[in-house]
């Protein structure tokens, strides 16, 4: 449980910060952040949990918990709001991810190959 909880250790911390840099190359950035954010931490939690369709839904549920309770978080920090439209994201990233990772082995099994033996089999 070490990588999810590290990632949502990261997201809590820049969820803390009154401004957090995007890139600016699309009026919805913020939103491609929170999905493949959250996608992240539901893929780690899936794979923590191990990797069944019980997990992934469980999985997707606490990403999706964490997302909602992060937006009202947010709503404490100067210069912040909560926006419905990025806990919508966190939960699609999520939902995503989960998906992907428990019903497709051959995505689970590229994401679990270390990048040195990914041209070896």
């Amino acid at each position: 449980m070490f990588w999810p909880l590290l990632i949502a250790a990261v997201i809590f911390y820049a969820s803390s910060r009154s401004h957090v840099p995007a890139p600016g190359l699309t009026r919805v950035d913020d939103k491609i952040g929170h999905f493949a954010a959250y996608g992240l931490l539901a893929s780690l939690l899936c794979r923590a949990l191990g990797g069944s369709w019980r997990g992934a839904l469980i999985a997707l549920l606490l990403a999706s918990a964490y997302g909602a309770s992060d937006e009202w978080h947010q709503s404490f920090v100067p210069g912040r709001h909560s926006d419905i439209a990025d806990w919508v994201a966190d939960t699609l990233g999520a939902a995503v991810a989960v998906v992907l990772y428990a019903g497709f082995g051959r995505y689970r099994r590229l994401l679990e190959t270390p990048l040195w033996r990914q041209g070896k089999a």
